[in-house]
């Protein structure tokens, strides 16, 4: 009996400092290429998901109407596109990323769900403002007002319905930047 609580407290000491050691000599997998960890996914995701349901705020301040879909869309062209994608253009480099940053304005294979369109508003909002560690999706708190993440937000969700024909020129990459005005010059 003695050896048996013998071997239980060596392993609960050994298996510990085994894990030290492989993390210490640069053995876990970190690179883009690397092959995951085992349910890597499944643990990141629970965690996650507990967070954003435990936070999720509630409903939109502002409507899903015209105004505020076109001005979600422009910042999706300046804020997301670089790594989501534009409709029908994914990015050259989203694909690349660990994990791949998820094309938003792609349908979901075998659904008619578009990017994260089958997710609340509040879900996705959540994300945009505090970001996802380990993913290269940033925290835009500090980058875009309130609003500005809620007009993303409520585009993203309406990603599966017909968008006001100025979104949907912006989100295909067919309207770009508006041009700054020309200063204005006074006669004295």
């Amino acid at each position: 009996m003695g050896r048996i609580v013998f071997g239980m407290i060596l392993a609960l000491i050994l298996a510990p400092l085994a894990l030290l050691a492989w993390f210490h000599w640069g053995n876990v997998p970190v690179a883009v290429a690397d092959p995951p960890l085992p349910m890597e996914k499944q643990i990141t995701h629970v965690a996650l998901d507990a967070r954003v349901a435990r936070e999720l705020p509630g409903n939109p301040p502002i409507q899903a109407d015209q105004d505020n879909l076109t001005a979600g869309a422009e910042v999706y062209r300046d804020q997301c596109s670089a790594c989501h994608g534009f409709y029908g253009k994914p990015s050259s480099f989203g694909a690349h990323m660990y994990p791949g940053a998820p094309g938003l304005w792609v349908k979901h294979k075998n659904s008619d769900v578009v990017g994260v369109s089958d997710d609340p508003p509040g879900e996705t909002y959540w994300k945009v403002a505090n970001g996802i560690r380990l993913t290269g999706m940033p925290s835009f708190k500090v980058t875009l007002t309130d609003t500005q993440m809620w007009q993303v937000s409520l585009l993203l969700a309406n990603a599966d319905k017909p968008l006001p024909p100025a979104a949907l020129a912006i989100i295909r990459g067919e309207q770009t930047a508006a041009p700054p005005a020309p200063p204005v010059v006074q006669k004295p």
